[in-house]
């Protein structure tokens, strides 16, 4: 019956992948009924906590997004990497590092990368670089922010083990930038110089194609952005930073003695809800905006699929796992616990096939917890829930393929050779490396 049930719930999550969007989670509700009233498992408490402080997160990024928040912020990476050019294969993934940790969203990379791509071709160097590793270095700091989907996922699952917050980060950062540089390092070889490309050089033969490149694009105005952009992201750092700080010294938290004298503290879980919707009501005060533009912009909608996709797939996946624990502890535990790379990879797996590392955390961190992997473990792997690059249709990675105008960042002839499988290869099994170093430095 296991094998059957497992077929279940991978052909709901294929399926679901290939509708997109709310698909995901809708079919992890197919799924959970077929596992209910098929197989008579008895359905799991659904993952309210994780869909609230994604909510919340979300609620402050959008707000940031319709005040021109974001929008500041991009202005100021292009005024960073316009500094250093020559760098920028270096440069560039750690300015997208840097504001997808911040901005909490991925989404940001969308106004960063045609600046990397023309900054590249104008410097001589070949796109495909710093492009490739850039995209990369966006879904590793998706692993490493405080307020993402995927980071407060694991803080929640792994909460009953002692685990805070600050706990993961004192590990996924210091990894994942890491990882990043080392995979930055290997990208610096990758292909032939831009003045030997034969495909670009091709390209030149066309005099309108060579105005196009040569053309001077024009850069933002940092100061026709309303003040009100700019304390929109103070407060949204203000914030991050608050949370960081409760999660790094838990005696900030109020605490509660109750009837029968014990003392109970506030949760990390509530503090992110709490501190992230403020963190929106202030932005909206400041700002002024119009409460419909936060719900119609793209962070917001993306927000909401991810609940979705958390809701059904999550619920899913729990149920199932509890359903079969005895089976799944007798039949791979030892084999788990002695190799724990083997979880990793299985996350890896399943990040591609989801798409998000949100519904990674929250369909297979769950099996980690009851095989008995150690949280420090468990921690080390977060990085390998980064898989989505394999297979060359993310939107991030066709955005980077589209703004290069080279053709340097492409796609290969057999669909798996293309510009990013390397760069995340690495930058993914580094920053696990490394995780693991840190997880025995720190005795987690």
């Amino acid at each position: 019956m296991f094998y059957l049930e497992l077929f279940i719930v991978l052909a709901a999550i294929f399926i679901g992948a290939r509708i997109g969007g709310i698909g995901l989670g809708v079919m992890g509700a197919v799924g959970l009924i077929i596992l209910t009233f098929g197989f008579n498992l008895e359905p799991t408490t659904p993952p309210i906590d994780v869909m609230l402080i994604i909510i919340a997160v979300i609620s402050a990024s959008a707000a940031l997004q319709a005040s021109q928040g974001l929008t500041y912020m991009v202005a100021l990476a292009e005024k960073m990497l316009r500094k250093n050019p020559k760098q920028i294969t270096f440069v560039a993934p750690l300015v997208c590092y840097l504001f997808t940790f911040v901005a909490g969203t991925g989404h940001i990379a969308y106004s960063i990368l045609p600046i990397i791509s023309e900054l590249a071709t104008k410097t001589g160097i070949r796109p495909e670089r710093p492009l490739s590793i850039s995209v990369i270095a966006s879904q590793q700091a998706i692993t490493a922010s405080p307020i993402t989907a995927a980071t407060v996922a694991l803080a929640a699952l792994l909460a009953p083990n002692g685990i805070e917050i600050i706990d993961i980060l004192k590990i996924s950062i210091p990894a994942t930038v890491i990882g990043v540089l080392i995979g930055a390092f290997v990208t610096n070889k990758i292909g032939v110089e831009l003045k030997n490309d034969p495909i670009f050089n091709e390209k030149l033969k066309d005099p309108d194609y060579v105005k196009m490149i040569n053309e001077e694009s024009k850069t933002t105005d940092i100061q026709s952005i309303p003040k009100s952009a700019k304390v929109s992201v103070l407060i949204f750092i203000f914030s991050v930073l608050v949370i960081v700080l409760f999660g790094a010294i838990p005696g900030l938290r109020p605490s509660w003695t109750g009837a029968d004298g014990a003392v109970s503290s506030l949760s990390m879980v509530t503090v992110i809800e709490m501190v992230m919707m403020s963190a929106a009501a202030l932005i909206l005060l400041v700002s002024k905006v119009k409460v419909s533009t936060v719900s119609s912009g793209n962070i917001f909608r993306a927000g909401n699929e991810a609940v979705i996709a958390i809701f059904g797939v999550a619920w899913m996946g729990d149920t199932f796992i509890k359903g079969n624990y005895a089976f799944i502890e007798s039949g791979i535990k030892d084999m788990v616990l002695t190799a724990p790379w083997t979880f990793a990879t299985a996350l890896f797996v399943m990040s591609i096939l989801l798409f998000s590392q949100a519904a990674t955390v929250r369909a297979m961190m769950p099996l980690g917890v009851a095989l008995g992997i150690p949280a420090g473990f468990l921690i080390a792997m977060f990085p390998s829930v980064n898989g989505y690059f394999f297979i060359p249709n993310y939107p991030t990675v066709i955005a980077a393929i589209g703004f290069d105008k080279t053709g340097t960042t492409r796609i290969g002839k057999y669909v798996l050779n293309h510009s990013f499988m390397i760069p995340g290869i690495v930058s993914t099994v580094a920053s696990v490396a490394v995780g693991f170093l840190l997880v025995f430095l720190f005795g987690l």
